[in-house]
């Protein structure tokens, strides 16, 4: 169960990760982000890893995670203000049940794409960031993306964006399903950190 929580983690460390890349530098890697949007569709997965295809899809949401986790290293203060955003996000969407069935609504519609997603052969971020805007949008808190205005001022930016913030929330709402909740997460770094790294060495020696 807990290392399920800590995918979870890694799966909303990893879209969160993207969406700084694309704030900051206006770009990201794109076979990362096509995995991050399609766990948004693998609602009906068998596992926590089901979600990701696989935890190797996940490196980058692991490293991220084993670095916000880790006392020694300097973490990304503006990645840990978006979590939390994130996580009352998620909070506040369980509390408005017409906003969530306008969303699960919308996701049912798409899920059918998730293999092409995963190919490469659909982009679901303008579908998916329009869903966005018309259900997570209208909630509080807002998730405040800090980084380049020059990046932030474009639409088609706005809406990578809009998609990858999707998949943290699915992520979260994945977390929570598995009994995570901020107060665990907060006491029980270290081994969350440790289980992190573990399954980060299972990506290496496997070699994916």
């Amino acid at each position: 169960m807990r290392e399920g929580r800590v995918i979870a983690l890694a799966g909303l460390f990893q879209a969160l990760a993207l969406v700084r890349a694309i704030a900051q530098r206006g770009s990201c890697d794109t076979f990362v982000a096509r995995q991050s949007l399609a766990s948004v569709l693998r609602i009906d997965a068998d596992s926590p890893a089901d979600v990701y295809a696989g935890v190797g899809n996940l490196r980058l949401g692991l490293e991220t995670l084993i670095a916000q986790l880790d006392e020694n290293s300097k973490r990304d203060l503006a990645l840990t203000r978006m979590a939390v955003q994130v996580m009352r996000l998620e909070r506040t969407l369980m509390r408005h049940q017409k906003v969530l069935a306008a969303l699960r609504s919308g996701i049912d519609g798409l899920r059918e794409l998730a293999p092409q997603v995963e190919a490469g052969n659909v982009d679901p971020s303008g579908r998916l960031a329009d869903l966005y805007a018309s259900t997570l949008s209208r909630l509080q808190p807002r998730i405040m993306v800090e980084g380049n205005p020059a990046y932030l001022q474009q639409s088609a930016q706005v809406e990578r964006i809009r998609a990858l913030l999707m998949a943290a929330v699915r992520a979260v709402v994945l977390w929570r399903q598995l009994g995570g909740n901020q107060f665990s997460l907060l006491f029980r770094r270290r081994q969350y950190a440790m289980l992190a790294r573990g399954l980060l060495a299972r990506c290496t020696i496997a070699g994916i």
